[in-house]
């Protein structure tokens, strides 16, 4: 199953009002984007969705950020705001971010939910971006054709750029992806956390991802494709456990 934070944890609002469906009404789930900053909070977007659009709830059922981390919006089975008239049919995902912003942790989540979608409806659900249901931009074009592609979550088919060619003393945003990642991954961080510096804390841990996927390799101090590859598909694992 996946983690997902529930809504006391990020300051939800209690619903004006809400109606929910069942899970034989589910025929699908439907990706969309905020189109804001990534910084952008959940609890903002709530606020937007109530008091600018005057809508009772937030509009969608989950969202994602770019770390991979899946928060709560209306729930499964609650009806939600995001694609009329399919808003009781399809379960709404909202990447948090802009188009391009997606990394390969936002789509794991994503890809993880639907997988635990299908898991309590019983079948297989149909994978649209909101674009496939409405005439609009969302979910922009990255995470279009993705989800065309089939929602892959094995590292190779969608990407690891943001981590390859780190290197044991490099600081900085991707350095701190890297630590998220290999933190939800498993691997703790204990006295640094993701603090963007590759140290040896941080060599210790790719090491660790590298050898929990069956590598023979013995070094932790550089991300290569190869590595790369290994810390997200134990990443997807830890998701799904």
């Amino acid at each position: 199953m996946v983690s997902i934070v529930p809504r006391s944890e990020w300051g939800a609002r209690a619903p004006r009002d809400r109606s929910t469906t069942s899970w034989s009404q589910r025929r699908g789930v439907t990706v969309h984007y905020s189109a804001g900053p990534a910084s952008q909070s959940v609890r903002s977007i709530q606020d937007f969705h109530m008091d600018g659009n005057g809508w009772s709830d937030i509009g969608y059922n989950f969202l994602v950020d770019r770390s991979g981390t899946a928060y709560e919006g209306r729930g499964w089975t609650v009806v939600g705001a995001h694609a009329y008239p399919y808003n009781a049919s399809h379960i709404g995902v909202c990447f948090i971010g802009q188009d391009g912003d997606a990394t390969a942790a936002a789509k794991a989540a994503i890809r993880a939910l639907y997988d635990e979608a299908n898991r309590r409806a019983g079948r297989t659900l149909d994978k649209t971006g909101h674009r496939d249901l409405n005439s609009t931009s969302c979910p922009g074009d990255d995470l279009a054709a993705w989800v065309h592609a089939g929602m892959p979550a094995d590292a190779a088919a969608i990407g690891e750029d943001d981590m390859v060619g780190l290197s044991k003393g490099d600081t900085g945003e991707r350095v701190k992806y890297l630590q998220v990642i290999l933190m939800k991954a498993g691997f703790d961080l204990p006295e640094f956390g993701a603090d963007g510096h590759y140290g040896a804390e941080t060599e210790k841990a790719v090491l660790a991802a590298r050898k929990s996927q069956g590598s023979e390799q013995d070094f932790g101090d550089r991300v290569t494709g190869w590595a790369a590859a290994q810390i997200m598909a134990a990443f997807t694992r830890n998701q799904l456990v």
